[in-house]
């Protein structure tokens, strides 16, 4: 797994094999359930980059019809993950898409819900991965099978 960070925000190695872990471990787990080779993640990259809350605001806004600041915003690339393998060659990589992540706002949250900074970070960064991936939010089932997603890969990180 590739994760090409912009910004030239400075990050610590420990954080960085974080966010790659976490990474993967989504893309393995949707390989173990659908089988489909596609989700490799030696040949996937997402793009993360770090915003201030004035333009977290204002992407928010533009893309989602949101006026008010959010926490992490995800653009996926890949629309329909089956169709996608049909034309998959197997040695190309992906761009699973862009991650964007209010630093700000994840320092907020990490104090209200008393986490480590770096697990809110990775919180927010794994939680983006899978909207990447094709999960979302909007029904009660489908939040709950997102939830269960983001517990099982940060639980290999973090402790409650």
């Amino acid at each position: 797994m590739r994760i090409l960070i912009d910004n030239g925000t400075p990050l610590t190695e420990s954080l960085r094999k974080d966010f790659e872990q976490a990474a993967i471990q989504c893309v393995e787990l949707e390989r173990e359930d659908t089988g489909l080779e596609i989700y490799d993640p030696d040949h996937m990259e997402i793009s993360l980059s770090f915003v201030g809350m004035d333009e977290i605001h204002q992407l928010n806004r533009d893309y989602r019809g949101v006026d008010r600041p959010t926490d992490v915003l995800s653009f996926p690339m890949i629309e329909d993950f089956e169709q996608e393998a049909a034309m998959f060659g197997g040695e190309e990589e992906l761009l699973l898409g862009d991650v964007v992540i209010c630093l700000e706002k994840a320092l907020q949250q990490a104090e209200e819900y008393g986490h480590s900074k770096e697990r809110e970070i990775v919180y927010l960064f794994t939680h983006s991965v899978l909207h990447l991936l094709g999960y979302d939010h909007m029904t009660e089932e489908d939040k709950k099978e997102m939830r269960a997603r983001e517990e099982a890969v940060m639980a290999e990180r973090y402790q409650r």
